[in-house]
């Protein structure tokens, strides 16, 4: 008989565990499809031709596929020249403030100077400030220091660990090193290093699970960034890819609601299917970058000051 229970026993066990375990992927499937949702309709209706958009029984699978949409989307979207631009700014922008961030958090960390508290509450309010509220004395003072109109305003903020969202990243940075062992600092002064030099020989190296953090999120950041360049960057040959959808589509809602005779054709090349194209054009180099970085970037959200 206690065989029989124990036996009864372990078999509602199991079947509790199987309920659970069928409940929590219920749940990661419809979350996941909330979120994978707009990446499918993207994709969906950036191979739909004309024709498939005006018809009312294709909904995911289009008839006609039309791979010709993305050829347009690049052509109208000036891919390569607005796709370079983009990397160049995300690629100095994520320099500038994985080395300068780092360099601030650890003279929070380390060094006790009057204010350093006060300097700190600081770096963290300008987490929470949006930059809308500081775009006006920002746009006047780059106008009077004669840089606006071009990448300046976006990039040497970078370097003076502000920037997009740099105060995040100073604060990551300074809760790696409060960690750090004081052992190794000692050690390296022993040796003859001074402050600079134990920063770059000794803290830096210890903090590569951030720094893998930090340049996930900023050349992401500044990859998508839309409001600041399209404040500053004006002349379309030095657009970013976020500011070029825009006027894409501005384009085609442009040629849809034309009395010309000759733009109302267009609408019939230039529709819905080429701006999802171009959308998925802008996006593809930051998926392909996170599929190299995943691995690598979930590893270092568990070891960085994230889960603190």
């Amino acid at each position: 008989k206690m065989k029989k229970q124990t036996h009864s026993a372990h078999w509602f066990a199991k079947a509790n565990h199987g309920l659970y375990a069928l409940f929590v992927y219920v749940l990661l499937f419809g979350l996941a499809f909330v979120f994978l949702y707009p990446y499918l309709y993207m994709l969906s209706t950036s191979f739909k031709s004309y024709n498939d958009l005006i018809n009312p029984t294709v909904k995911w699978f289009p008839k006609d596929f039309s791979p010709e949409n993305y050829r347009l989307a690049a052509q109208a979207l000036d891919f390569v020249h607005s796709g370079l631009n983009t990397i160049f700014v995300a690629g100095v922008g994520t320099i500038g403030h994985v080395l300068v961030c780092s360099f601030v958090a650890y003279g929070f960390a380390r060094f006790r100077f009057a204010g350093r508290s006060l300097m700190f509450a600081v770096v963290v309010l300008s987490i929470v400030v949006p930059v809308q509220t500081l775009i006006v004395p920002q746009y006047i003072t780059w106008v009077n220091l004669n840089m606006a109109d071009s990448y300046w305003p976006i990039l040497l903020p970078t370097f003076l660990g502000y920037g997009l969202r740099g105060g995040l990243f100073i604060f990551l940075f300074r809760q790696q090193f409060i960690k750090l062992p004081r052992v190794l600092e000692e050690a390296a002064e022993i040796d003859g290093c001074g402050p600079i030099r134990t920063f770059f020989r000794i803290a830096l190296p210890t903090a590569g699970a951030t720094i893998v953090v930090c340049m996930v999120l900023s050349v992401v950041w500044h990859w998508n960034e839309f409001f600041e360049s399209s404040i500053y960057i004006s002349r379309q040959s030095e657009w970013l890819l976020p500011q070029s959808l825009p006027s894409m589509y501005s384009l085609i809602q442009s040629l849809a609601t034309s009395d010309q005779p000759w733009m109302a054709e267009m609408q019939f090349t230039y529709h819905e299917g080429v701006v999802m194209a171009g959308t998925a054009l802008a996006t593809l180099p930051l998926l392909i970058f996170y599929l190299f970085m995943q691995r690598k970037f979930m590893a270092s959200i568990e070891r960085s000051g994230i889960v603190e």
